[in-house]
């Protein structure tokens, strides 16, 4: 099982209302895959260049687009985010992100970043967090691989 990770620029972008995590009107999710560590004071996607790059510190690139895996990688389905009458708030995506290859190999790649592609600019999309997967992924052609979004437990919880 993947260790989530969130990026501390998240807490400062949900305070400014960067995301929508209850309905995500308007607002779409996106993971894409890089084989180089995020850092936690990562701030932003750009999705201007060439390949999409997690930015401020790591500058993860994403994996080459190609064989199965498209640029900004994929997008994550409907939010559904629910509070219980306790208070603690989880936020749930809907579809599991999954990529198959189907013309050569796919990666390497060791981490998924989810990320909000509708918010900010095409250089400064917000980041939320990343799956750390233990060991690096190569798909060979008719392999999938699938990002376990937890519909039960939602991807991360604000208590």
């Amino acid at each position: 099982m993947a260790t989530f990770n969130k990026f501390n620029q998240f807490v400062e972008d949900l305070c400014n209302a960067k995301h929508d995590l209850k309905t995500g009107t308007a607002q779409t999710f996106m993971i894409m895959l890089t084989n180089t560590v995020p850092n936690a004071l990562d701030t932003v996607v750009d999705t201007t260049t060439g390949t999409c790059t997690v930015k401020a510190t790591s500058n993860a690139p994403e994996i080459a687009a190609g064989n199965g895996y498209a640029k900004t990688g994929l997008t994550c389905g409907t939010v559904t985010g629910s509070q219980s009458p306790a208070g603690t708030f989880k936020f749930i995506l809907g579809t599991d992100p999954v990529w198959t290859a189907v013309t050569g190999t796919m990666g390497p790649f060791q981490y998924a970043v989810l990320y909000n592609i509708t918010a900010g600019t095409t250089s400064t999309r917000p980041v939320i967090g990343w799956w750390a997967y233990a060991s690096a992924v190569t798909l060979q052609i008719g392999e999938t691989f699938t990002v376990d979004l937890d519909a039960s437990n939602g991807v991360l919880t604000v208590a």
